[in-house]
């Protein structure tokens, strides 16, 4: 008990050496920065990719399921079956296939997604996204198409013009293959804020598409929106071994480079801050080492009063401990503060630089999103306190090691 005691004394004691207190501040207040950083730094890469991946889900499914040719005949069989799944809640076949969109001497190749327009909004956001029309004017046999807003500015049309579809899906000649031609009405343009979308997606009726692909009655596939985006992959395992004939594939699988990436870039940067954090921690270092030889004639004392040298060991271990236990408790409620205001603070600092930080002329993004993951602020706590725990061993083993006679001999 009396190590606790004399531990706290001597964190709190105002030394005779102001340059051992000073170190000690500034032991403290890197481990308060160290931890802060990991936190803001990791909670603002958890927002951002969050943010992507909700835009990528927007326009695409939680779990896709095709034929092997990819050709699924008898979808509606398919989708009664996948309801018996308690985490499917709806589902919505499609067509897809490439083509050219020309207007003029402007040509852009596109996906081509045959949609139908009742069911699209209970698999996919694309409804809710439409910046002009509506995807209900999808009409079939009208050949009405839908683009994105950045494929519609590069082609230069907007609704109500027309534009020609080119599809490889042509008729064989004694010149060769030439290519169909199909002119479709603009009706709307949707903006998902995701450039591979926004640049090369269209959409047309579902009938329309299988006239154009000539897949008569079949579609490309089935796209089936889950309770919980999270639970796709288990899902789609199941899911695979129910209808083992079918390609079934979840949204981490149609986007594994990015996600990937995004992974492994949390995962380097906790990395390096965390090594910051050690830097500070270890900072604990030669602040104890200077108190050791600041203390050494209290130490003697002590020794000679009874004192073992394990009792020793554990009032610098304790000393060193409770730096650590404020510099990371502070840490954890500045970085916790700052990047739960991250939406109020980022717009004080625009108005004092009188610039903005994230351009919308430059950036797809244009406010650091921030999500905090408790897990996240546990773990960097946890590594904090054992690298400040480990930093006081070297120091307290050193002052238990000291001979009362010699340190006693000149006071």
């Amino acid at each position: 008990m009396y190590e606790l005691l004399i531990g706290l004394r001597y964190t709190r004691a105002k030394r005779r050496n102001g340059f051992i207190s000073f170190i000690s501040l500034v032991s403290i207040l890197g481990i308060t920065l160290g931890v802060a950083a990991l936190i803001i730094v990791l909670s603002v890469m958890n927002g951002f990719q969050e943010e992507v991946r909700d835009r990528i889900l927007g326009m695409a499914a939680h779990v896709q399921i095709t034929g092997a040719d990819s050709r699924l005949p008898d979808w509606r069989q398919v989708a009664a079956d996948t309801k018996q799944n308690p985490h499917v809640k709806s589902s919505a076949p499609y067509v897809l296939g490439q083509g050219l969109l020309a207007n003029g001497s402007l040509v852009k190749g596109t996906i081509v997604r045959g949609i139908d327009p009742a069911l699209e909004p209970a698999v996919s956001d694309a409804a809710s996204k439409m910046l002009a029309g509506r995807l209900s004017d999808l009409q079939d046999g009208q050949f009405n198409i839908v683009l994105g807003w950045q494929l519609a500015a590069e082609l230069g049309v907007r609704a109500g013009d027309k534009i020609t579809l080119i599809t490889p899906q042509g008729q064989i000649t004694p010149a060769g293959l030439i290519p169909r031609f199909r002119q479709f009405l603009v009706v709307g343009v949707f903006r998902a804020d995701y450039y591979p979308y926004d640049a090369g997606l269209a959409f047309i009726h579902i009938g329309d598409a299988q006239k154009l692909f000539r897949t008569g009655d079949d579609v490309s596939g089935l796209r089936l929106k889950l309770d919980d985006l999270f639970n796709a992959r288990s899902v789609a395992r199941e899911l695979g071994r129910a209808m083992p004939s079918l390609l079934v594939s979840d949204w981490s699988q149609e986007n594994p480079t990015y996600f990937r990436a995004v992974e492994i870039e949390k995962r380097m940067m906790f990395i390096i801050l965390t090594l910051i954090v050690a830097v500070a921690a270890f900072n604990l270092v030669s602040t104890l080492v200077m108190v050791v030889t600041d203390k050494q004639a209290d130490i003697a004392i002590l020794r000679t009063l009874g004192a073992s040298p394990g009792s020793i060991m554990k009032i610098f271990v304790i000393q060193g401990a409770i730096s650590g236990f404020v510099g990371t408790l502070c840490g954890v409620l500045s970085g916790v503060l700052v990047a739960s205001n991250l939406d109020v603070i980022i717009p004080l600092i625009e108005r004092i630089i009188g610039t903005r930080i994230l351009s919308p002329d430059v950036y797809l993004i244009t406010e650091l999103p921030s999500k905090i993951i408790p897990g996240d602020v546990t773990t960097i706590a946890v590594i904090s306190l054992v690298l400040s725990l480990a930093a006081t061993l070297y120091p307290s083993w050193r002052a238990s090691r000291i001979n009362p006679a010699e340190a006693l001999r000149y006071e």
